[in-house]
């Protein structure tokens, strides 16, 4: 799931604790739930393609 989380759109550095952290708002189980390893993938997983639209207009 790492691999996933590095390509998604909601995952971001952060400058207050100096690492890259999920920027999706989650609540306590939701959290819970994706970390515990029930899920396969993550259901909040968008990919951060910067150059989607660009290729999309040629």
């Amino acid at each position: 799931m790492l691999s996933q989380c590095e390509e998604c759109q909601y995952y971001a550095y952060d400058e207050d604790y100096e690492a890259y952290m999920c920027e999706m708002n989650m609540d306590e189980d939701e959290y819970a739930r994706l970390v515990s390893g029930h899920r396969t993938s993550c259901p909040y997983y968008k990919r951060g393609d910067e150059y989607f639209i660009v290729r999309k207009q040629m």
